[in-house]
């Protein structure tokens, strides 16, 4: 066992090159990330290390990008492909919701299609329009794929490989925010599958639920609140589809309030989505509504307005005060 100090960003380049050592059909496929290693140098040293044939630096295009890597696992690859920046998956949109979500079923299951689309996503960076935004909900909504996203670089080791793994197409979404601050990660066992939500802090007055970049906030708005005598539980996702919601469901049976936080925008979102499912299923065990935290429902800003726009712990906390209120 080796339990190293990493970055995101270094832990998922570690777990793509094991994923391509042990499995020589897995290639990458992207934008500048060949011996640039990536505008996150996420991919950096393994141009050096596979080659050409098996890092491939594609040309601008997410429509060519992804309809390539639909082929490629047609014959028996595992392509992962890089979208550079959250807002540059629209070029690629049809051919991942009308072609790579749907072609396991259109052939009746006797076919896989084994891609991972890797999109850096959410904001916290102080970049310019289309490179900070949170696609996440047009991909979970959509039947074929599953979506999942790391919040800690442990999870991101694993998370990784376990996507490349799967037979089905995923959507793996790194965000931006926490590419660089560095956690433990232990490259001798994973502890959680891939699509299993978990408690990452105990209590007992009130449950925080998110996913990604938002996990580290609710840590920090638990951290004040117990100051101010609140004991609050926080869960993070890891999976937004196929969403595991035993763990979710259990919390909120204990705690019997719910805040559901995410930098996305609120309409028609996975929040929106979980904040249904679990008052229709846990219903008599809450004693507030559930509260959704999110970002403002217009486009992402510019970069000086995004700490005005991206939830922080002032907004968790003040939907704290309104649950606890009841």
């Amino acid at each position: 066992m080796t339990i190293e100090s990493l970055s995101m960003a270094k832990a998922i380049n570690l777990g793509l090159r094991r994923a391509m050592t042990e499995n020589s059909r897995v290639l990458l496929m992207g934008e500048d990330i060949g011996p640039l290693g990536g505008v996150f140098r996420v991919t950096e040293g393994l141009h050096a290390e596979f080659g050409g044939d098996r890092v491939l630096d594609t040309p601008l295009a997410e429509s060519g990008i992804i309809g390539t890597a639909i082929g490629l696992a047609m014959a028996g690859y595992r392509p992962v492909c890089e979208i550079q920046f959250d807002g540059f998956i629209y070029p690629g949109f049809d051919q991942i919701t009308s072609q790579l979500a749907k072609l396991t079923s259109r052939h009746g299951g006797s076919m896989t299609f084994p891609v991972v689309i890797r999109v850096p996503y959410g904001g916290h960076i102080g970049a310019v329009e289309h490179h900070q935004e949170s696609p996440e909900a047009y991909f979970a909504h959509t039947a074929g794929l599953r979506s999942v996203t790391p919040a800690t670089p442990h999870d991101a080791y694993w998370m990784i490989q376990e996507a490349i793994a799967s037979n089905d197409p995923v959507m793996f979404f790194e965000p931006k925010s926490r590419y660089w601050p560095k956690g433990d990660v232990d490259d001798a066992a994973s502890g959680f599958p891939l699509h299993a939500s978990r408690v990452v802090r105990e209590g007992a007055d009130i449950t925080l639920l998110g996913y990604g970049p938002m996990v580290n906030v609710l840590l920090a708005a638990a951290d004040i609140a117990a100051q101010e005598g609140t004991s609050a539980e926080v869960v993070d996702l890891r999976s937004l589809s196929p969403i595991d919601y035993e763990p979710v469901l259990a919390s909120v049976r204990k705690t019997g309030r719910l805040i559901v936080a995410q930098e996305a925008p609120g309409f028609v979102s996975i929040g929106s989505e979980i904040a249904a499912t679990v008052t229709e299923r846990a219903f008599y065990s809450l004693e507030a509504p559930v509260i959704r935290v999110a970002g403002f429902d217009t486009p992402f800003p510019p970069a000086k307005l995004e700490s005005a726009y991206l939830p922080d712990a002032d907004r968790v906390l003040e939907a704290v005060d309104r649950a606890m209120a009841y």
